[in-house]
């Protein structure tokens, strides 16, 4: 591959002009007093953020890590309306699920989301009997406007056809439903980019070491720049916590004496190979309330997940062994053994759900938000589902809007005033994107591939053409990173000017696929590292 140290920083993003270095992010967050800084850019934070920059707000948004570093980035992948809630009653948060899932995957994000067909197969001796489950799956379309056709049960020889590895021993019937897939880190990136778009000032790597108080009051944040230990700090009128599982952690140094008010579930998933083509899911009941996913995802199976309270550090939290046996094991009970050999396994993660604190299992808490006020008159939100990201959002800004006598009220744009399905930036259909982008190729470079259209497309929607723009002008970076793997190394340099990478895993881990495909080998993060080194 030719050097890549000839590629400079490229300035300016198409959107939203030029992308400001950390120190002047740094000088900006210093010298401004800001409507509102939210604290925690996983994606109840950087929706929370949206919202309030569309509502005319001055907004930042900061985080200890990588923006989606943590829960936000390890998820089940989906958007769904919750088949499961229907057992229990929930009908019209069914419903409600079912609104957002459309809205972000044909209105707001249809670059990043794609529709998956779900087969849940009914065993002989199983939770679920044939007829529950096919009178279980109409409804649950009909919740949806069979906007993705009608639940029904499909025959276990048409199921084998599009999912190859199906285990048939015993197998009665499969009941057929739909719902959508993403890529959470990269859809998180672009509500990001839309949060930037719309006014706010966002860094990440930037930890807090401590809250600003002003007569009592919380009143902004001492923080850290953890790529080189600048300390610095932001001052804000109103100030959100959103740090998901450390959101008790910044409670108690607003005030020592509060009182634990979330606890912690862990869901582990595994990557693997793929064996065969799947053409749909997986979704296979454990017991009454727990199903475990096969999901062909990224070109890979994406299989999960675990439900366990977890006491730890959050910073600690990682698939152990037992977590990796449960998950193998729970999937033999509809996928085939040659699917699920522990060689195939390119990358396992785990994360961990916010949920209210209080007794019981954890598999049948709700996942619901909360939003409280501490002592300090700090709001600390957490909870709830990627499904509604939006949704919460404009949930947490009634909110803000709601405080008793605090002037954000009367500043904001109220948010019913706001456009109910605002896209995220490189909005398109991706089966004309990937389209155009074979047609035109890059010129002068190596022939597009089918699978890196397709994965530009996917992931970049419209913002391809920007991604393509860069491979022309250096030829060098229409290479792949990684042989076996669609992405080129425009992606790279796209994700250090434009995308707020600062590290080898920021690019290769929530960027583009190369972790989780078993491919971000020394030799790929050595150069990543470079090319992050050389930003001018």
């Amino acid at each position: 591959m030719t050097t890549l140290q000839s590629v400079p920083s490229l300035g300016t993003h198409p959107a939203s002009g030029s992308d400001p270095s950390r120190a002047e992010t740094r000088e900006q967050l210093s010298k401004a007093t800001y409507d509102l800084l939210v604290i925690g850019g996983g994606i109840l934070g950087i929706s929370t953020a949206w919202h309030a920059a569309q509502s005319g707000l001055r907004v930042a948004l900061v985080d200890a890590g990588d923006f989606a570093g943590a829960t936000s980035s390890a998820s089940s992948k989906l958007l769904h309306g919750g088949l499961r809630y229907l057992q229990t009653g929930a009908v019209k948060l069914v419903a409600e699920n079912h609104f957002e899932r459309r809205a972000v995957s044909r209105q707001v994000a249809p670059h990043l989301a794609n529709p998956l067909t779900f087969y849940l197969p009914v065993y002989k001796g199983g939770p679920h009997g044939a007829a529950k489950l096919g009178a279980g799956v109409f409804a649950y379309s009909a919740l949806s406007g069979f906007g993705d056709g009608v639940g029904h049960l499909l025959s276990p020889a048409k199921a084998r056809q599009d999912v190859p590895e199906l285990r048939t021993d015993n197998l009665k019937a499969v009941a057929v439903y739909g719902d959508d897939q993403m890529n959470d880190a990269r859809m998180a990136l672009m509500t990001v980019r839309a949060a930037v778009d719309a006014g706010a000032t966002v860094l990440n790597h930037a930890e807090v070491t401590g809250l600003r108080f002003t007569r009592g009051r919380v009143t902004g944040a001492e923080l850290r720049d953890t790529m080189d230990g600048t300390e610095f700090g932001a001052d804000a009128r109103l100030v959100l916590n959103a740090t998901g599982p450390w959101v008790d952690h910044l409670r108690k140094l607003e005030d020592p004496n509060s009182a634990p008010s979330i606890r912690l579930s862990k869901g582990a998933h595994l990557v693997l190979k793929r064996t065969a083509p799947w053409r749909a899911a997986l979704a296979t009941p454990i017991d009454k309330y727990r199903i475990t996913f096969a999901l062909p995802w990224e070109d890979m199976l994406l299989l999960g997940t675990t439900d366990e309270e977890y006491e730890g550090d959050p910073a600690d939290v990682a698939v152990n062994d037992n977590d990796v046996t449960q998950i193998l094991d729970e999937a033999a009970f509809s996928v085939r053994d040659q699917q699920l050999s522990r060689d195939l396994i390119t990358y396992s993660f785990a994360g961990l759900r916010v949920l209210p604190g209080g007794p019981g299992d954890t598999s049948k808490a709700k996942r619901e938000t909360v939003v409280t006020e501490g002592r300090g008159g700090m709001l600390s939100v957490a909870g709830g589902k990627w499904t509604t990201f939006r949704h919460i959002g404009r949930h947490v800004m009634t909110k803000l809007s709601e405080l008793p006598g605090h002037p954000l009220g009367r500043d904001m744009e109220p948010i019913s005033k706001l456009p109910s399905k605002m896209p995220l930036p490189g909005v398109s259909n991706p089966h004309a994107v990937a389209h155009r982008l074979l047609v035109d190729g890059i010129a002068g470079g190596p022939p597009m591939g089918e699978d890196t259209a397709r994965h530009l497309a996917t992931h970049y929607g419209s913002l391809s053409f920007d991604i393509v723009r860069l491979a022309n002008e250096y030829p060098e970076l229409a290479e792949r990173i990684h042989p076996d793997a669609p992405e080129i190394w425009a992606q790279a340099v796209y994700a250090r000017d434009h995308e707020w990478a600062e590290t080898p895993d920021d690019v290769l881990r929530r960027r583009t696929t190369l972790t989780i495909r078993g491919l971000a080998t020394d030799d790929v993060r050595a150069k990543v590292q470079k090319l992050l080194d050389d930003k001018g």
